[in-house]
């Protein structure tokens, strides 16, 4: 690929790449799926800084025209991918209301992060988004800590940065939720911002409901505390809000815990109506609502504001009501490491959580803070987020499509419209725990669907993440529809 730049053109000469390419890849002369020259080779041919390659190559994944893979290089995207019929999602409506209590968060976690060290696994297993633009990371790393310079030598506030929050403000508004910085909280990542909640409105022995299945971290926080549990299955639409009216009614929970958009693990996104109407139902039976939305910034389309944006003032327009606290993070967007979530808190809750925070921690790594806050600055964010929404997209319909090849008939599946997750639904009967077994050995790493169930009490399922790439999503269905078909031959 012979790329001829105008070194007297006012055009800075990494457009001229990103434009050269595109024209390319317009014009079909570079087809889907074909290698891009990799940063040093193309930097080498034009006689330019490797870094230009890279804001060309960066813009380029931005506009959905290339995609990165891990350790392979750059690809021309492949824009026709055809989405797969989805497959219909009809769980049992069975309410869940365990009666002992069982920790498994803890061996969970462990295991996930052994096999996230081996280079060989296939993990399924795994909540993290894909790596990638780490030398963008390097860059912009540097030029956040040079910019807080002596900060690093004293505490911060343990609301946060204000001019992270700024940000992060602005964020929202685009989401529809607007909201000022000083009613968000910074916090380690949302899984604080979940236990700080969770502390605070609940006490041994009182009443919370969760979807069911639902996030096993929200779950084991719960349990820790002391509460008792209400599992509310879900529908294709989200919660099955009739059955969440006559739980309401008759246990009184104090909390609603509820993850509205790309729903972990079922990945389901609620409608607005929905929202409303469990806004609603809170509202009548005089409870709280949390709302972690740890994936929305990965979704494919646009999606309603959050049940936070409809949680309006009081009539009278004196204050603000406070039933419903907002959780956010950029460990499922920009990279876990960091550690850097938000909370929104209108009311008089406010106060109590930030002190509760203050015990907890003092303040979020001042380090962190700064390059998430770069990364807002200068654009870098939005332009990632761009390429792994499109990366995810290809990765998403790869996965679809070997299920429908490898599984068994009698499987189940979502098809969510981003995030990181499906939810396959299984036939009653599957020894579950040996096929986990079974595929372990085959450098297939997952965990049963029973793990997001309240004290796993729920039906066979398996949430299986599409941020692997195409050759290890294909590999990896291939080896478990193969073991899900031979175990249900000897159950038959």
């Amino acid at each position: 690929m012979k790329i001829i730049l105008d070194r007297r053109s006012s055009e800075p000469v990494y457009l001229q790449i990103r434009n050269r390419i595109r024209h390319l890849i317009e014009a079909e002369k570079l087809q889907a799926g074909d290698r891009l020259p990799s940063i040093r080779a193309l930097a080498e041919a034009t006689q330019v800084n490797k870094l230009t390659v890279i804001e060309a190559y960066s813009m380029l994944e931005a506009d959905g025209l290339i995609y990165a893979r891990p350790g392979a290089g750059y690809f021309v995207y492949e824009q026709s991918i055809e989405t797969p019929v989805p497959a219909t999602f009809a769980p049992r409506q069975e309410v869940i209301i365990p009666e002992t209590r069982e920790m498994s968060y803890f061996e969970i976690c462990t295991a996930v992060g052994h096999a996230n060290l081996q280079e060989d696994v296939i993990n399924f297993a795994s909540g993290f988004p894909m790596i990638g633009a780490v030398e963008d990371l390097q860059r912009i790393a540097r030029r956040a800590v040079k910019g807080v310079g002596d900060e690093l030598f004293r505490y911060d506030f343990p609301q946060g940065q204000i001019g992270l929050r700024k940000q992060i403000a602005q964020l929202l508004l685009h989401k529809g939720l607007e909201v000022s910085p000083e009613e968000l909280i910074v916090t380690n990542g949302s899984m604080q911002g979940l236990s700080l909640t969770m502390q605070h409105y609940l006490k041994p022995g009182d009443w919370a409901i969760v979807e069911s299945p639902n996030y096993h971290g929200a779950l084991a926080v719960l349990q820790g505390i002391g509460a008792r549990v209400i599992g509310i299955p879900m529908t294709p639409d989200g919660m099955n809000l009739m059955l969440l009216e006559q739980y309401l009614r008759s246990h009184r929970p104090k909390l609603i815990y509820t993850i509205s958009t790309l729903h972990n693990p079922t990945g389901i996104t609620t409608s607005q109506p929905h929202r409303q109407q469990l806004l609603a139902l809170a509202e009548q039976y005089d409870c709280v609502v949390l709302e972690d939305n740890a994936y929305e910034g990965l979704s494919f389309e646009a999606v309603p504001p959050p049940i936070k944006a409809i949680d309006r003032s009081d009539p009278t327009g004196i204050s603000k009501a406070g039933r419903v606290i907002y959780l956010g993070t950029f460990s499922k967007t920009l990279m876990p490491g960091l550690r850097v979530g938000y909370m929104v808190v209108t009311g008089t809750a406010y106060q109590a959580l930030l002190e509760r925070k203050l015990l907890s921690d003092l303040c979020v790594s001042t380090v962190s803070q700064a390059i998430v806050s770069e990364y807002l600055a200068t654009g870098h964010y939005r332009r990632y987020l761009n390429q792994l929404r499109t990366q995810n997209l290809t990765n998403r319909n790869t996965m679809l499509k070997a299920l429908e090849r490898y599984f068994p008939q009698e499987a189940t599946w979502t098809v969510p419209n981003g995030g990181l997750f499906l939810w396959v639904t299984l036939p009653e009967g599957l020894p579950m725990q040996a096929i986990c077994h079974a595929a372990a050995l085959q450098k297939v790493f997952i965990v049963p669907g029973s793990t997001f169930f309240p004290n796993q009490q729920g039906y066979p399922a398996l949430r299986l993440n599409f941020s692997q790439s195409p050759e290890a999503i294909e590999q990896g269905i291939r080896i478990l529809g193969d073991l899900l078909k031979t175990r249900m031959k000897r159950c038959s």
